[in-house]
């Protein structure tokens, strides 16, 4: 009997380590149809899962129900399990390089508890090569058993994206690899136990590794060039969203919006595939200019609102600046690489008093993160207000709330220009 059908009659088990916003969703939809152990290293975590909470605050308590699940932090409740998917985080370190801390520590933990026909799954985003050069001799390593005569390993990029609810993991389609062709079925049929927009066989696991990190750097370039044509417009007087309007009225025109690139997603993984290319003696050039105008435009965006206050009349030592908006997207809790942090710590540079308010973000990750807190109450003396994510209850605020909240003659600055022709009498700038 095969090890999918062996899943399919619940007669093995399924790991998933790592139950962040990639794991948690992949292990409840699994445990829908096959046994389930849930892996994650933060007890406290665990007891929340346990508790039918999301820790990532991306899925109600109804997408526990029906799962057949066992949360737990104790590696030892995969003893049993043949099918193990790790999806961990790969962030990047100080000086952005794959830190692969997580990724490697999740390797130890699979290898200690590997057995003879088993199967790994690597789901974490990482550079071409990075699975079978630097995951799968930690396997051997710790288990002391042989990649492929004695256990299989595949790679399946997650295509998560958190805070929307319309690209889902069924909904999507699973791009899979194995390293033999009969690693790629069974891999493949046991994702379409869940995927039902079905999956795409890739030719190997670099391809499926590589596949994964051009999407995002794909989004990243893009991006940049819109950040770039935005501070060029804003020198020529002219409103970037604008220009976009018009243009986007041709059929192939690519509609990215200018903005801050943060995230664990799009502003990391670009730096696994230039990091992977200097071992190759090739220096992207357009990869890491897209990086560096990206990286650059929360600096950018307080400079920009620090010009305007001193045009005003006023001392920028001292003023006051509210920041809406702390997390890396909107309508979502996470505030890893943030890049509002980028804009606040230069607006402190020019020795601004800043507050910043966030619904969505918690006030000790963000002082443990970044070394800044969110206030209780707003004030009603900012001399400049920047909307730096458009949370949906930022979006239908009006010029009378930033009256009661601003001095004479403040600034309003509307990154993503969602107040676009609303606001009159206050001084407006977007990018």
């Amino acid at each position: 009997m095969s090890i999918y059908e062996k899943l399919k009659n619940k007669e093995t088990k399924i790991a998933v380590i790592g139950l962040g916003y990639v794991g948690l969703p992949i292990a409840l939809e699994f445990a829908r149809s096959m046994k389930v152990v849930g892996f994650d290293i933060n007890p406290k975590r665990v007891e929340m899962m346990r508790n039918n909470i999301d820790p990532s605050e991306e899925l109600p308590s109804s997408a526990f129900e029906g799962c057949d699940i066992h949360f737990t932090a104790d590696p030892a409740d995969m003893h049993d399990v043949t099918f193990f998917v790790v999806a961990v985080p790969t962030p990047i370190d100080n000086h952005n390089l794959p830190d692969l801390t997580p990724l490697i520590g999740a390797s130890k933990t699979v290898g200690a508890v590997l057995k003879k026909g088993d199967y790994v799954v690597y789901e974490s985003t990482v550079y071409p090569g990075c699975t079978e050069e630097d995951c799968i001799p930690v396997l051997e390593e710790l288990s002391g058993l042989k990649f492929r005569d004695d256990f299989k390993v595949g790679y399946s990029p997650e295509r998560i994206n958190p805070g929307d609810t319309q690209h889902t993991l069924t909904n999507v389609v699973k791009v899979v690899s194995g390293c033999c062709d009969e690693s790629l079925e069974q891999i493949a049929k046991v994702y379409e136990e869940v995927v039902k927009a079905g999956v795409h066989r890739a030719a190997s696991i670099k391809v499926a590794e590589a596949a994964k990190i051009i999407e995002n750097t794909q989004r990243d370039v893009n991006i940049a060039l819109v950040n770039e044509l935005s501070i060029i417009f804003n020198k020529m007087g002219i409103n970037t969203y604008d220009v976009l309007e018009a243009a986007g009225t041709k059929w192939n025109f690519l509609n990215f919006r200018p903005g801050l690139v943060g995230g664990h997603c799009i502003g990391v993984d670009p730096y696994y595939l230039t990091f992977k290319a200097k071992e190759f003696g090739y220096h992207a050039q357009i990869i890491n200019s897209g990086r560096f105008v990206n990286d650059s435009m929360g600096a950018y965006v307080a400079k920009q609102t620090v010009k305007k206050i001193i045009a005003a009349g006023k001392n920028i030592s001292g003023s006051k600046v509210l920041v809406m908006g702390a997390t890396f997207k909107e309508d979502v809790s996470d505030i890893r690489n943030s890049k509002v942090a980028d804009v606040v710590n230069e607006f402190v540079s020019f020795g601004a008093k800043v507050d910043v308010v966030d619904s969505h973000a918690d006030s000790d990750q963000l002082k443990h993160e970044y070394g800044f807190g969110l206030v209780e109450n707003i004030a009603n003396d900012y001399d400049a207000v920047v909307v730096a994510v458009n949370h949906k209850d930022y979006v239908d605020l009006d010029e009378s709330y930033f009256h009661s909240i601003t001095s004479e003659k403040a600034v309003l600055v509307d990154l993503k220009g969602i107040y676009k022709n609303k606001i009159k009498n206050l001084t407006y700038w977007s990018l």
